[in-house]
């Protein structure tokens, strides 16, 4: 039996996934401030967790194989999205990154990730405890 292969389980990994992808596209947008012409990226990974989880799509869990199961999950295939934003400019370079922004989307990004692996550790912690009854 797999203890952490359930639903909240599966969100909080992909998540701190999507955290840690976006860490590395905020890294590299802040390096190019000043590069002309450089575009600034995003990731796009909440929208498509909604979607995930307004699909219904979830894998109902079977204890017996005669059960009948209700098919694959829409998290399976949940990866974060980076997307190049080329529509706009913030400088006559043609450079798009906003500084502040930047790092708005890094404190923002930092919370995320810590509250994501708080509630794991949390879940863990609880399993620990139920198993070891101390």
């Amino acid at each position: 039996m797999e203890f952490f292969r359930d639903t909240i389980s599966t969100i909080l990994a992909k998540q701190m996934d999507a955290c840690t992808l976006r860490q590395k596209v905020i890294a590299n947008n802040v390096a190019n401030v000043n590069t002309p012409g450089f575009k600034k990226s995003r990731v796009n990974f909440q929208q498509h967790l909604r979607e995930a989880l307004g699909s219904g799509s979830f894998a109902m869990r079977t204890t017996n194989v005669r059960h009948i199961a209700a098919g694959p999950s829409g998290l399976d295939n949940l990866v974060p999205e980076v997307v190049l934003e080329k529509s706009t400019a913030m400088k006559a370079s043609g450079n798009n990154v906003d500084i502040d922004e930047e790092m708005v989307n890094l404190v923002s990004n930092t919370l995320l990730y810590r509250l994501a692996t708080r509630v794991r550790s949390d879940r863990a912690n609880t399993m620990s405890y139920v198993i070891k009854g101390r």
